[in-house]
């Protein structure tokens, strides 16, 4: 197996395009084109459109390529124009990019109506998270009506060393894939690792002593949240969580109440798990490992 076809895990996820477009000169099987239309791809966040000027201001890409290269991709489906504005989002042919990740991702289904009850019960959220790097990306997502100012959805990435479940997560790795991925959260943000490097620590802790984490207002002060390992699959490492907003938490709600049943949560979506595939591995907490 080559470099090219092997399994990344993604807590060790491949660097943003920019970042690979920028060490590969000199490379001749390297597809520089390609490389700069997903670098212009990477540099819409949210739902705001982007000018050519823009796009090539965040990229560092010359204006009149990014033209060719948005031009292209709008043929293409992957951005849409709005003459109106002279400004691009991004198309429905990139949501197609999804479904072939979120179809290798069945046990979402069966752990949604699980999920929906206990949204539903809390008055919040639900959400399973992959790691990814720095970030864990959600993929799945329940929510009751109000939840506040943060609502999770499927595609949404959040830090993981500010957040429950990136810290949950990050539990499911072993002790040797634990210490490279400390150095890949520093590399990425050396400010953010110095600021939230011991809560993440004490996450970690905790998942190992009880299976979940708890997350006071690191990522969003008005929400606090709860998260715990969920497994492996495939070398990816899954997380569920549960957000709620503070004003409708009792003191010590959050960590005697919610989280034994994010817990429990989790432990019956890993049943499921091993009830559709039989030949899965059981539970073994918090480093469950599925493939």
């Amino acid at each position: 197996m080559t470099d090219a076809t092997r399994i990344r895990p993604t807590f060790m996820s491949s660097p943003s395009a920019e970042a690979v477009l920028a060490d590969s000169a000199g490379d001749a099987a390297f597809a520089t084109t390609l490389a700069k239309g997903l670098v212009v791809l990477e540099a819409f966040e949210g739902a705001a459109p982007l000018g050519n000027m823009e796009i090539s201001v965040r990229t560092g890409i010359p204006r009149p390529t990014v033209a060719r290269l948005t031009h292209t991709l709008a043929e293409l489906g992957y951005l849409t124009y709005d003459g109106r504005i002279a400004k691009y989002t991004v198309g429905a042919r990139a949501l197609q990019m999804l479904h072939p990740l979120l179809a290798g991702m069945p046990f979402r289904q069966l752990a949604r109506p699980l999920m929906q009850d206990l949204a539903y019960s809390v008055r919040g959220t639900v959400s399973i998270g992959l790691l990814d790097g720095p970030a864990v990306v959600y993929v799945e997502t329940a929510r009751s009506g109000d939840v506040g100012p943060h609502t999770p959805d499927i595609g949404m990435p959040i830090p993981v060393v500010r957040t429950a479940m990136g810290r949950a997560a990050a539990a499911t790795l072993s002790e040797a894939e634990a210490a490279r991925f400390e150095r890949r959260l520093e590399s990425a943000d050396g400010a953010m690792w110095a600021s939230y490097r011991d809560l993440y620590r004490d996450g970690l802790r905790q998942c190992a002593e009880r299976q979940f984490c708890t997350c006071f207002g690191d990522y969003m002060p008005a929400i606090h949240a709860i998260a715990a390992p969920l497994f492996r699959l495939r070398d990816r490492s899954f997380a569920i969580n549960c957000g709620i907003p503070a004003f409708r938490l009792q003191p010590g709600q959050l960590e005697n109440e919610i989280g034994p049943r994010v817990r429990a949560l989790a432990e019956s979506i890993r049943a499921l798990v091993v009830q559709a595939e039989p030949a899965a591995p059981p539970s073994r907490g918090a480093k469950t490992q599925t493939r």
